[in-house]
């Protein structure tokens, strides 16, 4: 039996190497896919849609390749659309038929309604031509290119983008990008499109059962060995004397004949080390097959069961009880960004705000700010053009964000709210930002900046990759509708408690109330300068309100207030701003002035504001805010 065990162990182990070995050769997968397309040079903008990316399974590898300046990028689908706007475009497509990558130019029709994300696609047979036809006869000169138009038709740069990628006439790189986003290949966004794009899927050429396969069947292989010897063994010590044997006629055994020398077997250490040698292949062989799958490529892992993230996120998933197919005429509701897009954008804003701040350039600083963050900078350049020692705006860090607050959107403009760490100094209070982007072509700049209250906790609202619902200024499901609340609080400041505003926030909870009342600023300017009359007033800015749904129906909400203080003599003198001062040299007005001197400040602020369903004794809290000294100037 042991004779018969060995054999089928023998063919066990030739099955199991057999099949380890014919995974690496002919069951071996290709190790790419390849599918290429030619631009027809008849548009500047080329865009993989998200069949072309998904055609095959796995990373995308795209190579593009063409005469001069190339750029890639990746995005959202609908947010590539819109950034095309009606601009023409070769449009790359998957076709399962043949298997291989189709393209044709469309254009996307100009619509009224804004709100609109996803315009209708229509083909442009009749695009008009990228550049005028050639006049025959005469020598071909490309017209200088308009700076003007340059910057508007480029895509680099786009807050749009989740990453892009530019070089010279080659330039491959790797993806791995899920459903719903499209990739946008360009030159400079006025001339024509690089020439060729190859798409390849890198196969995986991981066996992991190689390993396994390979190293059992060695194993069984040697157990067959040992099964083998062993009956060997068993065999020989089965032959001893025998006894009560049949004698031959005379009583004795019988006598084997000799043999002859003819036949005689000589050399038998020879034949013995022979068999040996032949006994030794087998033993050679099998470790050589098992070290040879000890490549890693070759075994299970079973370090993490998941598939590798993707390098950008999708939009977000459908719930799992949702049954109704969506209307494919009502616009697609998104949140504005992804947590990797606001990390880029966060990442560039802080590396133009430091810039630009050392640099003290309003107009360059009206690229990435707006509204009360930029009179806020652009009066702090003033002041430190004369002030070298007055302190820099609060800085922007870009890391960690620990909120990203995207309003759910269906079109432009869009807004988010996010929060970052100073990262280098845990002390500075974390930074609360609002950012607006107008159109799918701008970027976006800050409006608000304001640093968190101390030991404030923010409310909790829904993940980045749902967003919040915008709030509208005159819902009515808050303590106090969203575009009440400035007028509401400039009240507060104006009038402290007396204020019947007061008992609907949460003034024990910070002290801004009394650090910028109007009555205890009025006191302490006019005890420092007896002969002049302060006047206070507090009013709602003219900043949008902007309002983020949070997960108990409450709202995060960002406003702005101005605060203006006129001082003019009471003795019939004359007044001025102090020597050295922020508000003289904000003004340039160093003198005294028998008409009085005046000034404003803005005061931007982030309240929690509660459902009403949260009970009568809900108030809103304030959670960041920021003074900037504005405008000063003598009284007309």
């Amino acid at each position: 039996m042991r004779f018969v065990f060995a054999i089928v162990a023998f063919v066990a182990a030739a099955v199991m190497i057999g099949l380890g070995v014919a995974q690496r050769t002919v069951f071996m997968e290709p190790d790419r896919a390849s599918m290429a397309v030619e631009s027809d040079g008849a548009t500047a903008f080329t865009v993989l849609e998200s069949d072309a990316l998904e055609a095959n399974s796995g990373k995308q590898e795209i190579t593009v390749s063409g005469d001069g300046a190339i750029f890639i990028s990746y995005g959202r689908s609908s947010d590539m659309v819109a950034w095309l706007g009606s601009t023409p475009y070769q449009s790359v497509h998957y076709d399962p038929e043949t298997k291989s990558l189709v393209s044709e130019v469309v254009t996307t029709e100009p619509v009224d309604d804004p709100q609109l994300e996803t315009p209708e696609e229509t083909p442009a047979a009749t695009a008009p031509p990228t550049t005028p036809p050639a006049t025959p006869g005469a020598t071909e000169t490309p017209a200088p290119i308009d700076p003007e138009v340059l910057a508007a038709a480029t895509p680099v740069g786009s807050d749009l983008w989740l990453d892009e990628f530019t070089g010279e006439r080659f330039v491959t790189t790797t993806i791995d990008v899920p459903e719903g986003i499209s990739v946008l290949i360009a030159s400079d966004g006025v001339n024509p499109a690089p020439a060729r794009v190859a798409l390849d899927w890198p196969g995986d050429t991981r066996t992991p059962w190689v390993g396994p396969l390979i190293a059992g069947g060695a194993l069984v292989f040697l157990v067959g060995l040992g099964l083998l010897i062993s009956g060997f063994v068993r065999h020989r010590r089965s032959r001893g004397p025998r006894r009560n044997l049949p004698k031959g006629p005379r009583g004795k055994l019988p006598s084997a004949p000799k043999p002859s020398k003819r036949n005689q077997v000589t050399g038998g250490r020879r034949a013995i080390g022979r068999a040996k040698r032949v006994a030794l292949v087998p033993a050679l062989l099998v470790p050589a097959l098992a070290l040879s799958a000890c490549s890693a490529d070759y075994w299970p892992t079973f370090e993490n069961g998941d598939a590798p993230a993707t390098t950008a996120p999708a939009t977000p998933e459908a719930s799992a009880a949702a049954t109704d197919a969506p209307d494919p005429e009502e616009p697609v509701v998104e949140p504005a960004v992804t947590v990797p897009q606001m990390e880029r954008i966060m990442r560039r804003i802080a590396v133009f705000t430091s810039e630009v701040d050392k640099a003290g350039d309003a107009t360059l600083a009206a690229e990435r700010f707006a509204g009360p963050a930029l009179a806020a900078r652009t009066a702090n350049y003033t002041i430190r053009a004369t002030l070298a020692d007055h302190p820099l705006p609060p800085a922007i860090p870009a890391a960690p964000l620990t909120l990203t607050l995207p309003q759910q959107s269906t079109g432009w403009p869009r807004t988010v709210l996010t929060i970052a760490k100073n990262a280098e100094d845990e002390t500075i209070a974390p930074t609360a930002l609002v950012l607006v982007q107008e159109t799918p072509r701008d970027n976006y700049h800050v409006i608000a900046q304001t640093a968190l209250v101390p030991d404030t906790e923010v409310p909790e609202v829904a993940p980045a990759s749902i967003g919040a619902p915008p709030i509208s200024p005159e819902f009515k499901g808050l303590v106090m509708p969203t575009g009440e609340v400035a007028a509401a609080y400039a009240d507060v400041l104006q009038n402290g408690t007396a204020s019947a505003f007061a008992p609907m926030f949460d003034l024990e909870a910070s002290d801004l109330d009394e650090a910028l009342n109007a009555a205890t600023r009025k006191a302490e300017a006019e005890k420092a300068n007896p002969t002049a009359t302060l006047t206070v007033s507090t009013v709602a800015g003219s900043a949008p309100t902007i309002g983020f749904g949070t997960i108990d129906a409450g709202a995060i909400v960002s406003v702005d207030v101005l605060r203006a203080e006129k001082s003019v003599p009471n003795d019939g003198g004359t007044t001025g701003f102090q020597e050295g001062g922020s508000a003289a040299a904000l003004s340039g007005f160093t003198g005294q002035s028998a008409k009085g001197v005046q000034r404003v400040s803005d005061i931007q602020l982030l309240f929690y504001v509660p459902s009403v369903s949260a009970g009568e004794d809900a108030k809103i809290e304030l959670l960041g805010w920021a003074e900037n000294l504005t405008t000063a100037s003598e009284v007309k």
